[in-house]
């Protein structure tokens, strides 16, 4: 995989713009070696236990950022991938550890009817009337249960839903997946909807403004005093990691505590041996809209906030984008798949074109040396590749270009790849 490689590429852009100031980092479990490799990585239910907790995550500037999140139990960000079927009774009990004795809550938008430890949730107010949490909190060192029915399949969002200005910024936050009744490898309960098990993609994208996490890290008159209306983001991230983070292997070593990537890897689509699509849930947790931008093919919209796009009888109602505009708090559900529509082939089918001389030629990092699919060759003297087996690389990243940025590194942020691979039979690891 390219998990050692990624981490040179990594260590290298960080010598090219200079040592920058370290935050201590606070002491961490090491993770549990992830599969699959790439791809969304369930925390399977119906039962949940999540601790509200704080911890550190690594920035792709190699700066260390406080932050709060979701365990189970250790710290991890972002929260776990909860994973349930459709008709389950979803129970997630919530533990709080979190400092400054602080309450804290979940609200699971898209559910109906949810209970918080056995009774109708309902907002929570302070002795003169204002609202301090959408749903039953859980105070300092307490519990609470949620419980609701699954009763629609698609992807949610969980997040905090006490002082969520501060709390869902800070990192209280995660996905809910609800699978079909029709079946796994379908996102809604539409034959349209099947997709190819292997190829589930998620792209979780946040924000950070660091002087917000750096008032609470503070710890004196921790960061109640923090400005909210000064509030800008420095740090956007995709599965709470940064370019080139994102690509790394799902569990990268070095990312203990940040599991999740966010390289999409898949295979040509073939009407007979690879006939399904992929699928990616785009998710919002941020203030900002993100146009995310997929290179190289259009995403077949299918479905938003959990509801299938459908009219009446069932109409379809899909559409195709090429750049997917999510708002703060929507899902985006959005199968694509790569055709080798040419079948360029160096023996029979050659590319109808002059490849330029060498001195005119800037060879990046994941080139095979040929521009064939599941080609190689012999680089020039002097000049490495990451490639593997011949594959491709496609870029995805987010449109906002300004958003592609790590406190002023640039190039960063919610920037990942799309990897097409040979078909089967191949070499690649």
């Amino acid at each position: 995989m390219l998990t050692t490689k990624i981490k040179w590429i990594r260590l290298a852009m960080v010598f090219v713009i200079g040592l920058l100031a370290f935050s201590p980092l606070a002491p961490i479990q090491s993770a549990k070696a992830l599969n699959p490799t790439t791809g969304i990585v369930c925390t399977f239910g119906p039962t949940f236990t999540l601790t509200a907790q704080s911890g550190y995550i690594q920035m792709p500037d190699m700066n260390s950022m406080y932050m709060w999140s979701y365990g189970s139990p250790n710290f991890q960000h972002p929260g776990p991938v909860l994973c349930v079927n459709q008709g389950d009774t979803a129970t997630v009990t919530l533990q709080n550890s979190l400092p400054y004795s602080l309450s804290t809550s979940i609200i699971f938008p898209g559910q109906e009817n949810v209970l918080a430890d056995g009774a109708p949730s309902q907002p929570e107010f302070d002795l003169v009337g204002n609202l301090t949490s959408l749903t039953k909190s859980a105070g300092a060192g307490g519990s609470v249960t949620y419980r609701f029915v699954a009763s629609r399949p698609g992807t949610f969002i969980y997040e905090s839903g006490t002082d969520t200005k501060t709390q869902v910024p800070m990192g209280l936050f995660g996905a809910l997946i609800v699978r079909p009744s029709l079946g796994a490898s379908y996102v809604f309960n539409r034959a349209d909807s099947q997709f190819t098990p292997t190829e589930e993609f998620m792209a979780l994208l946040s924000e950070i403004d660091p002087y917000q996490h750096a008032a609470w890290e503070a710890g004196l008159n921790p960061g109640r005093n923090f400005n909210l209306n000064t509030y800008r983001a420095r740090y956007w991230m995709i599965n709470g990691r940064g370019f080139p983070d994102s690509i790394a292997d799902n569990g990268a070593p070095w990312l203990p505590v940040q599991p999740y990537g966010a390289l999409a890897r898949i295979y040509p689509f073939d009407a007979i041996n690879h006939p399904y699509p992929a699928v990616e849930r785009f998710i919002n947790v941020g203030s900002e809209e993100y146009p995310f931008h997929p290179h190289g093919q259009n995403g077949l919209v299918i479905g938003r906030d959990g509801y299938p796009l459908e009219g009446p009888g069932g109409q379809d109602l899909s559409f195709e984008k090429f750049d997917v505009n999510i708002g703060p708090g929507q899902t985006w559900d959005v199968l694509f798949k790569w055709h080798d529509a040419e079948s360029y082939n160096p023996d029979t089918n050659p590319v109808p074109v002059t490849i330029p001389d060498l001195v005119n030629l800037t060879i990046g990092m994941f080139y095979s040396g040929s521009p064939y699919l599941g080609y190689t060759q012999t680089m020039p003297p002097g000049i490495s590749t990451l490639n593997q087996c011949g594959e491709y690389y496609i870029i995805s990243h987010n449109h906002a270009l300004f958003q592609l940025d790590a406190f002023g590194q640039t190039m960063s942020g919610p920037i990942t790849y799309l990897r097409i691979d040979p078909p089967q039979p191949n070499n690649c690891p």
